[in-house]
């Protein structure tokens, strides 16, 4: 974020880089609600305890979508707090800088992380860091996957069957999976389907959903008697 900062890590460099066996780090001047990267440049966007910082959060998580490939991943550790801060706490210039003041609440967190386009959210890791005022905040590390929606969206016969554990979920959109029941679903949502995170708990057929029904141990099971 600033010229000394940039100095320090430059420098500091070959050391590291001869300590770890390899050399593939380049440091960038900016700022995280303008990141200075093209349009899908990303694989994947790690953050480690700074979006909490940030006075727009909302931007933040903008640019981490706009940077990622489509397909690419987003794992941001942070802090949140079981309830909005107060604003008293929030004009604490000593909080801000001990990630207090500027944490969201979990709720808000994760829908800021919807909201900027993000499916497939998982929080990987929970722990308690600390109680200030009454205010429980916690360290959360959570995943999202950017997907961008394909245009001409349309049925052509492919079915979604949830393979479990739990008896039913409904995704970002609003769709409901019954476990082992077979959901017509439109291209644009069987491609989100069949890739990650999602592909392990689904799995995409062909129809007509006639051919498929529960096997005597409840799994899903083609008239063939292959299993899904």
């Amino acid at each position: 974020m600033t010229d000394q900062m940039l100095s320090v890590a430059r420098e500091s460099q070959p050391e590291v880089a001869g300590a770890l066996g390899y050399d593939n780090v380049d440091f960038r001047k900016g700022i995280l609600e303008r990141i200075p990267l093209d349009d899908g440049a990303a694989d994947i966007v790690t953050s480690n305890c700074v979006i909490n910082l940030s006075p727009d959060k909302s931007a933040v998580f903008r640019e981490v979508w706009r940077v990622l490939r489509d397909g690419g991943r987003a794992v941001i550790a942070d802090i949140v707090a079981d309830t909005e801060v107060p604003p008293a706490m929030r004009a604490d210039g000593q909080l801000w800088g001990e990630c207090i003041s500027g944490a969201l609440s979990e709720g808000a967190f994760l829908a800021a992380l919807e909201r900027a386009g993000f499916y497939g959210l998982s929080v990987l890791k929970k722990t308690f860091w600390r109680q200030v005022e009454g205010a429980r905040f916690y360290s959360v590390t959570v995943r999202g996957f950017k997907f961008e929606k394909k245009a001409g969206c349309r049925y052509v016969g492919q079915y979604a069957v949830y393979l479990g554990p739990m008896k039913s979920v409904t995704d970002e959109e609003g769709h409901l999976f019954p476990r082992n029941v077979p959901v017509e679903v439109c291209t644009d949502t069987a491609a989100k389907l069949g890739a990650a995170p999602y592909a392990s708990a689904f799995a995409v057929i062909e129809g007509p959903v006639s051919s498929f029904s529960a096997g005597p141990d409840g799994d899903c099971c083609g008239t063939d008697g292959s299993c899904c």
